[in-house]
């Protein structure tokens, strides 16, 4: 297995013999719904679109996971495994090869296995994906959920190899939180008692602006988590990579 942040919360997942794509936002800015003045991200420096990938995944459906102008750079011809609401983006888009999968499906891309978890609440009546990957020749396993919404039916699948899920808490006051990272990982490691967590959502080289962004609250830290790791005995490894670093995260978690 290997892992390459591709900042916020796009990675490369090289895993089960396949490259993976995951909500990947790497060229132009991120706009939800044309509306610069709530807001608006911006890379500082390009970030190049992998070669030879073989699957693309999407947990969710709004833009910073399912990139529109991203999108339209690749191959309509890579398979997509996505949320329903992220299949419907794909689909719009000219995609031939879309697989929705719903809450506690699964799907196999060869000697790799995809299955869905509920994930982020959007509004009232959606909840989209996380996912977690099963190398079935190694029998490692993967999970990610990118706002850290997680379902107890997790459990079932400890424990999990490596977690990709956010560390830091962003809220808007009075409306509550957009990502709560700080409130739940804890949790999480001790439900799936990772031998790695690697952040995501939050830091790297990117930067923000617009009505949203200046209302938005930040806690936690990488560094409050390693500390109330050790307090609880975790021996998880909590790995801060940079943007465009490929890590090997089983290679000395042992």
């Amino acid at each position: 297995m290997h892992l390459t942040w591709l900042d916020s919360n796009s990675w490369l997942i090289e895993m089960g013999g396949k490259r993976v794509l995951l909500d990947p936002w790497l060229v132009g800015p991120l706009v939800f719904g044309n509306m610069n003045w709530l807001f608006k991200g911006e890379r500082r420096s390009p970030r190049p679109i992998p070669d030879s990938i073989d699957l693309i995944l999407l947990s969710q459906g709004l833009e910073d996971h399912a990139h529109p102008a991203t999108l339209e750079r690749l191959d309509r011809q890579i398979p997509v495994v996505a949320s329903p609401s992220a299949a419907k983006v794909v689909q719009g888009l000219g995609y031939t090869q879309v697989t929705t999968l719903a809450h506690g499906k699964t799907t196999a891309v060869e000697n790799l296995e995809i299955r869905a978890t509920p994930g982020s609440p959007i509004g009232p009546l959606l909840t989209e994906n996380g996912y977690l990957l099963k190398d079935l020749t190694a029998g490692t396993k993967l999970y990610y959920e990118p706002h850290g919404y997680h379902s107890p039916s997790i459990k079932e699948f400890a424990p999990v190899d490596v977690v990709i899920t956010p560390v830091v808490t962003l809220e808007i006051p009075l409306l509550g939180p957009v990502i709560q990272g700080k409130k739940t990982v804890l949790e999480v490691v001790q439900w799936l008692q990772p031998k790695v967590l690697l952040p995501t959502a939050a830091g790297g080289d990117v930067q923000f602006e617009g009505i949203l962004q200046s209302l938005l609250r930040a806690g936690g830290s990488i560094e409050e988590l390693r500390s109330l790791l050790a307090q609880h005995q975790l021996s998880t490894q909590v790995v801060d990579l940079q943007p465009g670093e490929r890590y090997e995260p089983l290679a000395i978690a042992v």
